[in-house]
């Protein structure tokens, strides 16, 4: 608990601080009634192995999750270094996000051409968190793209990436 004499925390500095964790970037899919719906997200992480249990946080406003919920499962398509455009695109609202994109169906939800991976899941269970929501999801299904290696990261609200192999190294994007 802080002190007393602290302030308490404010928006900007909580992002300031909490940017400093650099976070994988995913696009999270479902096959909806309307058509594929899909959004990016930076809170995605593993919870379980055994039985393999994964997370994301939703924000509550979000007018795309509702309609993934609906669908009961979502595939989540873990993004390669040259997709920021694209991770951009899928956190934009009013615009059609598949346009132009590279996509085939599964059972949970569009796979997105040229993705590191693919993680097929059922959602297990929702949880209220402040203006998020945490879905705990069991994992299905799993692939990997073996022509992807350099993941798309996020990094004190830029973009940027991490060469796979060992040294790897970290290469900035654009500002976002």
């Amino acid at each position: 608990m802080p002190a007393a004499s602290e302030p308490p925390i404010g928006d900007e500095r909580f992002r300031e601080v909490l940017g400093r964790l650099p976070t994988g970037v995913v696009v999270v899919t479902a096959n909806h009634a309307s058509g594929p719906v899909g959004m990016s997200s930076n809170s995605f992480t593993s919870v379980s192995l055994k039985p393999p249990l994964v997370l994301f946080c939703p924000a509550k406003d979000s007018t795309t999750w509702p309609k993934i919920a609906a669908t009961g499962a979502f595939a989540v398509n873990i993004f390669a270094a040259h997709h920021e455009q694209v991770s951009r695109r899928f956190s934009q609202r009013g615009v059609d996000r598949f346009a132009g994109i590279g996509w085939h169906p599964r059972a949970a939800g569009p796979a997105l051409d040229e993705a590191i991976a693919w993680i097929e899941c059922t959602i297990d269970a929702v949880h209220e968190a402040g203006d998020h929501l945490i879905v705990v999801a069991a994992v299905d299904r799993l692939e990997l793209n073996p022509e992807q290696i350099d993941p798309l990261v996020f990094f004190r609200g830029r973009y940027g990436s991490f060469r796979g192999g060992p040294g790897g190294v970290a290469s900035p994007g654009g500002d976002s």
